[in-house]
């Protein structure tokens, strides 16, 4: 996933966000619909299953298919919006955004979104000689889609909910130009993103009432704070769910402070698409290895290391956020 995290010092933002925080004195019920964080950690490992999700492999074709599968078996319509693009080292990325539509038309809409593809090279990796190895992404990928497919269950199960809740599956985000690279990076990311947002018809985007990004939403450890971007575009919806991950319990992950900024998928949906879309990804400020833990873009990025704790910190936010929607 991106990745290139740019640590505000702007006083004012987290001020602002702190402030915002203490004005929240309505406390909504706890629904009682329990998000399954052993299926989710299964969605996780079904996609490993197939190896590294990497573009243009069999590997990356076949969970493609799984996943579209397990959308349609809950209930979903799909759309599968396929593009040539480009890769930063000129390499054509045969790539495949999966869009999941409920089938529900007449109630308010939020747009819930993940990437799948992993990314080719663990250029992070603290040995040199495995830079060039392709990561496993059971967090950054996985996590977030076996998160929404959870979520697709639950509500096909519970038709209870008034909002209807759309999925995306993004692609073609991790091909960004790796560290061992001379290149100057340019929007080398989140490419699927870009291209779903960039050809969203207005009416499209006007039909969704925000969206949230999921990205490395399973990481042993993991702790979300307020990215930095979401507070600028969309901060009603940051205080809506940290306002949920309290009410389901959640609040101690939930951290009511800034970490930094993250060009992710969300960018181009709110900047070409319009639509205020957040960005729930884990932030490690005290590891070394990286800010967004010690498995990203490493070798180790594995089942080993993703937590069903965090799955259900995540999950059971969503399911307190879609079912105490008005």
């Amino acid at each position: 996933m991106m990745k290139q995290l740019l640590f505000y010092t702007i006083c004012a933002l987290c001020t602002l966000a702190c402030s915002t925080t203490k004005k929240q004195t309505s406390n909504p019920t706890t629904v009682s619909i329990q998000f399954n964080a052993d299926s989710a950690y299964a969605f996780c490992a079904a996609q490993c299953n197939f190896g590294p999700r990497t573009m243009n492999s069999e590997a990356h074709e076949l969970c493609g298919q799984w996943i579209t599968q397990q959308f349609q078996q809950y209930g979903y319509q799909i759309e599968l919006q396929k593009a040539d693009l480009r890769g930063y080292d000129g390499t054509i990325l045969k790539s495949t955004n999966i869009i999941a539509k409920s089938t529900k038309v007449q109630s308010p809409r939020i747009l819930i979104c993940a990437h799948w593809d992993s990314r080719p090279w663990a250029d992070n990796d603290p040995d040199s000689a495995n830079w060039r190895k392709p990561v496993m992404a059971a967090n950054d990928g996985a996590s977030g889609v076996a998160v929404m497919l959870e979520l697709a269950r639950l509500l096909q199960q519970n038709d209870s909910a008034r909002v209807a809740v759309d999925f995306i599956c993004f692609d073609a985000e991790d091909w960004g130009i790796p560290q061992w690279s001379n290149e100057v990076d340019g929007d080398s990311w989140a490419l699927g993103a870009q291209y779903w947002s960039a050809n969203c018809q207005k009416a499209t985007a006007k039909s969704y009432q925000y969206g949230i990004l999921l990205d490395m939403v399973g990481g042993q450890g993991a702790k979300f704070y307020r990215e930095a971007f979401s507070m600028q575009y969309a901060r009603s919806v940051v205080e809506k769910v940290w306002q949920a991950a309290g009410a389901a319990g959640y609040g101690s992950l939930f951290v009511n402070d800034s970490g930094g900024g993250v060009t992710d998928d969300h960018i181009p949906v709110n900047e070409k698409a319009g639509i205020p879309c957040i960005d729930i990804i884990n932030y490690y400020p005290d590891c070394r290895q990286s800010s967004f833990g010690p498995t990203w873009h490493t070798v180790n990025d594995d089942m080993q290391h993703i937590d069903k704790n965090t799955l259900q910190a995540v999950g059971q936010t969503l399911v307190q956020l879609i079912f105490s929607e008005n």
